[in-house]
């Protein structure tokens, strides 16, 4: 369920990709609807083991050498290999499950994000907060939980993170980041509409390209409002409009950077060939944030078919993690 993102990455370098499309070359290599934009439509793939942040082994060094990048694509593969579950494991997951890639995107980069160009997150403003959960025990926590996962406690469902609560998905943000799996996105894509539905969860963003304007300021969404619009042959999307349930950020699933009211994320898809887009997102939040943060990420075609994840449909977790607190209540109170 939780990404462990470690670096590795795939020898091949293809400058065509890193580069944002521009010029007749890649005009006229890429599919296009009929309106003659570019055509985004199909399910991604946006998987891979590059970090979001540089690993400090790697702090004055932006890109892997080939070598370096044989030599940690290999330390990935290894990593998931069928062992034992851990000492008091109950048994809920294995590597089968997880899906993270061994390689990493194409440029061999060592981080996800491009800016600030040290690959960091960048520090914090005077009054931003952060909250932090854990996988293995609650933390003190303030209300409303921003991470996905993890909690404060069990007295209600609101001590729980969002994604535990089928509320917003590990890995769709938005922004979009590469998580333990499930990490496929279906665009569909008309001369006036783009429609974005990332498999967990599966919401679906209508983003309307007709230049209507962003809802009031007073209503706010799960997923904020989008629109957007074409830059040449990049599709540009802005969103504004989050909810403060929501944070500004999440750097891992277990953290949260912020409140989402006062975030305005721009989003960049330009596909660059017939198997590749380019994913490129900017945070910009001065309530938050000192400098915004840019990552790019690239989508790969997936010739498999995207499936509801349904995750409310016979989920039974929440509800018996409440339950089996209420229980061990029970059982603290006899035994007085």
């Amino acid at each position: 369920m939780l990404c462990a993102l470690t670096v590795g990455v795939l020898a091949m370098a293809a400058p065509a990709i890193a580069q944002k499309a521009t010029g007749s070359a890649v005009k006229s290599s890429v599919p296009r609807a009929p309106d003659g934009r570019p055509d985004l439509q199909g399910v991604w793939d946006f998987r891979t083991v590059t970090p979001l942040e540089r690993p400090d082994a790697f702090a004055t060094q932006a890109q892997l050498t080939a070598e370096q990048a044989a030599t940690l694509e290999a330390q990935a593969a290894a990593s998931f290999v069928d062992r034992p579950p851990p000492k008091g494991s109950v048994g809920g997951y294995n590597l089968f499950w997880f899906d993270t890639r061994s390689s990493a995107v194409e440029d061999r980069r060592t981080s996800l994000i491009v800016d600030p160009p040290d690959g960091k997150v960048p520090a914090l403003a005077p009054n931003a907060k952060r909250q932090v959960g854990s996988l293995e025990e609650n933390r003190p926590s303030d209300l409303p939980i921003r991470y996905r996962v993890g909690g404060r406690g069990y007295d209600g469902p609101e001590d729980r993170g969002l994604a535990e609560r089928c509320l917003i998905g590990y890995s769709s943000g938005p922004p979009m980041l590469p998580g333990g799996y499930n990490q496929n996105v279906q665009l569909f894509q008309t001369s006036d509409h783009v429609v974005i539905v990332n498999e967990m969860v599966h919401d679906a963003r209508i983003i309307p390209l007709n230049g209507r304007p962003h809802l009031p300021s007073d209503l706010r969404q799960w997923m904020g409002d989008s629109r957007g619009r074409w830059d040449g042959d990049t599709l540009v999307v802005e969103t504004t409009n989050f909810t403060s349930k929501t944070a500004s950020f999440n750097p891992t699933v277990t953290s949260a950077i912020g409140t989402g009211e006062t975030l305005h994320l721009t989003e960049r898809f330009t596909r660059v060939d017939a198997r590749t887009i380019r994913y490129e997102y900017t945070v910009n939040d001065p309530a938050t944030f000192t400098k915004p943060i840019t990552a790019v990420i690239y989508l790969r075609k997936s010739e498999e078919q995207m499936f509801e994840y349904a995750c409310h449909e016979g989920n039974y977790g929440l509800l018996n993690i409440l339950r089996g607190a209420r229980a061990a209540e029970s059982v603290s109170r006899e035994s007085r």
